[in-house]
């Protein structure tokens, strides 16, 4: 059987950003974007569940089978692993996120400057958006580390789980992590309006409770910061507003648009070398954005980003050419990312 720490070293040497046990296949590691097979034979169900009960303890391994799914952290001499362990028809798998060392810097990131400038915003909301793993924790995290490192700032962070762990620089940041240090979203979120912060940042928009205390604190003078899951910046409205009762959808957007300082969609890119960039559009809230909130469509949006260059915007267009000017990409992905925001 391979052994843990042998398997977590090798992702990592290989630049591997996940690891999939799955019974049936090889060891497979996500490297630049595709599945590369790592062993020869493929894993037999006793091999897979060997593999995936050695990343738990006696106790997370009770739980796993009560539940039939875990979620957890895994902090290691050599790196930090988020983990999630299934049931697969009738068989144990596991997938291994492969977290950095240390938060990287929106600089570290080629994040464009307009990023830099809505993490120093005094109040209001901030999503990182896109789709399943596109990096949207990583930019979040990025963003805190700006205000942490510049900012004689209280910052709270609520996560499920904490990825990322911060030391206080100039400002001071507490995080606090879902089951462990407060029972969900919605009840860090409201004791974390009476902490006294001036950053609130949230792993994670999942419900309406949530999103409707977030856009209050916002509001009221917090800068707050979340990701959401969503395939671009004209689907956003619709996807909040599905969160939403039918008779509160016109309060959901009056907070929207009073509240909204500014959308950051991202996709991660494979590059020539092997690796993966972010690649952005960048929406930032005007007030023909605002107007469009409150009364129109999200596909509105896309004509406001693209002629609001004065304003920072940048559009995926132009963060995927410049990719190709720096010879970082190939036309190829250039065209299989542009063909979705057309």
């Amino acid at each position: 059987m391979i052994g843990r720490k042998q398997l977590l070293e090798h992702a990592k040497a290989q630049g591997a950003t996940d690891i999939h046990i799955c019974a049936g296949a090889p060891v497979l590691f996500r490297i630049g974007g595709r599945l590369v097979p790592v062993t020869k034979e493929k894993l037999s169900a006793q091999q897979s569940r060997e593999i995936a009960y050695d990343l738990l303890t006696a106790e997370q391994t009770k739980l796993f089978e009560e539940r039939l799914d875990y979620d957890l952290m895994l902090a290691e001499d050599n790196g930090r692993y988020r983990i999630n362990i299934g049931f697969f028809d009738s068989a144990v798998g596991a997938t291994i996120r492969v977290l950095p060392a240390y938060a990287r810097t929106i600089g570290e990131l080629f994040l464009p400057d307009v990023v830099r400038d809505l993490a120093h915003r005094r109040k209001g909301l901030v999503l990182i958006t896109g789709a399943t793993s596109q990096g949207k924790t990583t930019t979040m995290t990025a963003m805190i580390d700006e205000v942490n490192t510049t900012s004689e700032k209280h910052i709270i962070t609520i996560e499920d789980p904490i990825e990322y762990t911060h030391v206080n620089k100039t400002g001071v940041v507490r995080q606090r992590e879902i089951g462990r240090d407060t029972q969900s979203f919605q009840s860090g979120l409201r004791a974390a309006l009476r902490q006294d912060p001036d950053v609130i940042a949230i792993g994670e928009m999942r419900d309406y409770e949530t999103i409707k205390i977030a856009l209050t604190a916002a509001e009221t003078g917090v800068l707050v910061l979340s990701t959401l899951h969503v395939i671009s910046i004209d689907k956003i409205l619709e996807r909040l507003l599905s969160y939403a009762p039918a008779h509160d959808e016109g309060q959901l957007r009056f907070l929207l648009a009073e509240s909204l300082q500014g959308v950051i969609h991202q996709e991660l890119v494979p590059t020539v070398d092997g690796r993966q960039r972010v690649a952005c559009e960048v929406l930032v809230m005007t007030s023909a954005s605002r107007n469009i909130i409150r009364r129109k469509g999200g596909y509105f949006l896309r004509s406001v980003i693209e002629t609001g260059k004065k304003h920072g915007m940048v559009t995926m267009d132009e963060s995927i050419h410049s990719l190709l000017d720096q010879k970082s990409i190939t036309e190829a992905v250039a065209e299989s990312i542009l063909a979705n925001y057309k």
